[in-house]
């Protein structure tokens, strides 16, 4: 007989995930305000645009701690999660393809409407269409996720970086026009007009080829995460605390090498493509593993508390950080795009995120789940999920 499904009970939960999953959202968003608020990251100019010594101390402290290392911990959780209610599912008998389908359909439609009505750089469409690969994967063992995996990152940031030095001294350009027509739409007071150069941005960024580099980086992160439920490291983390130190540890020096390492040699922009998918994927783990083994000390648990109450409404929380660049940035608000300097952002970015702290633990505090988490939930099971708590 096929059991009732429901959301993970709350003393299950694991504390420092829901803090890693906190953490990815304030690391996210200090990348993303600077895409939001100028033309710079698609259209270059960037160094340009910005020339006092401590904007371009900001921009490198960024490109190191925190470009692509939240995007690949998102996914690696995402990953993550989505194997923990594969098993939740299949321990209780339950039907595990209309329940994991309607999660990922869900998603998909929370991505449509975050792509085209808030911001280009949404993720979560992404997530959701490339998620459904993931059950093709479902039945393979442990050491066969782990090798499709290895090869697809290391086969996607060879081959493209091995195209990348090939039109090296092509790399370092600036498009004028794109950059002025993006200034002169976004500052606009029209939303039609607004959201037309958003569109425009988002088919700049995800047309033509660009799933399939994007697959090829995304794809290994999710398996990456189911392969750490099965092996339950992150479960038992007293257990297993000499593989955790171990694997932090060369985390840590790939995180160095290959973040950091650049910079000794000018930060060429053909390495981008490693220094971003292979220094990113291993300061995810470094941060996840940090999180994990701070979980264990009654000190390092009261550090990451504040991160635990963010994560565990990271979809509403992740939003909420594109509301408030909309209104901060566009025309239809406050109208600050291309005025934001890196070091501007970064105290916003601070700013929001401790108000969402704050706010964060209070809605928990009241509320079973975040707003949008609770849609999803009972979208997915098909039964409104108990919402306020008793």
């Amino acid at each position: 007989m096929k059991s009732a499904v429901s959301p993970t009970n709350e003393k299950n939960r694991l504390i420092w995930i829901d803090a890693a999953r906190g953490f990815a959202v304030f690391g996210i968003f200090m990348v993303n305000i600077g895409a939001f608020s100028a033309p710079c990251f698609l259209y270059g100019g960037g160094d340009n645009a910005w020339t006092s010594q401590a904007d371009q101390f900001m921009q490198a402290f960024i490109d190191v701690f925190f470009q692509a290392s939240f995007y690949t911990l998102f996914s690696i959780l995402f990953g993550f999660g989505f194997q923990l209610l594969r098993d939740r599912l299949a321990e209780r008998n339950a039907a595990l393809y209309p329940v994991l389908l309607r999660r990922i359909a869900i998603l998909i439609g929370f991505g449509l409407l975050h792509s085209f009505l808030l911001w280009h750089g949404d993720i979560l469409l992404s997530y959701g269409l490339i998620g459904f690969l993931l059950f093709f994967f479902f039945n393979l063992k442990d050491r066969t996720l782990l090798l499709w995996g290895s090869v697809l990152l290391f086969g996607t940031v060879g081959l493209f970086t091995l195209l990348l030095y090939q039109v090296r001294d092509y790399l370092d350009w600036y498009n004028t026009e794109l950059v002025n027509r993006a200034l002169e739409n976004y500052q606009d007071s029209s939303l039609l007009v607004i959201l037309t150069q958003n569109y425009n941005d988002w088919l700049y960024s995800n047309g033509g080829m660009a799933y399939l580099p994007l697959t090829g980086i995304l794809l290994p992160l999710f398996l990456f995460g189911m392969y750490l439920v099965r092996k339950r490291v992150l479960h038992e983390p007293k257990k297993h605390l000499s593989t955790l130190k171990r694997l932090w540890m060369v985390s840590f020096i790939l995180f160095f090498v290959f973040k950091l390492g650049p910079y000794v040699y000018g930060n060429p922009d053909w390495f981008s493509y490693i220094q971003d998918n292979i220094g990113g994927t291993a300061s995810a783990i470094f941060y996840l593993l940090s999180i994990t083994l701070m979980s264990l000390t009654k000190i390092g648990k009261n550090l990451i508390l504040p991160f635990v109450h963010v994560g565990r409404m990271a979809l509403t929380n992740y939003i909420f950080q594109s509301v408030i660049s909309f209104t901060l940035f566009y025309g239809v608000g406050f109208s600050l795009y291309g005025s934001v300097s890196p070091v501007m952002g970064f105290f916003i970015v601070v700013v929001v995120f401790i108000f969402q702290m704050i706010v964060s633990k209070w809605w928990i505090q009241q509320f079973r789940f975040g707003p949008l988490e609770w849609i999803w939930r009972s979208l997915t099971y098909f039964q409104a999920q108990p919402f306020r708590r008793q």
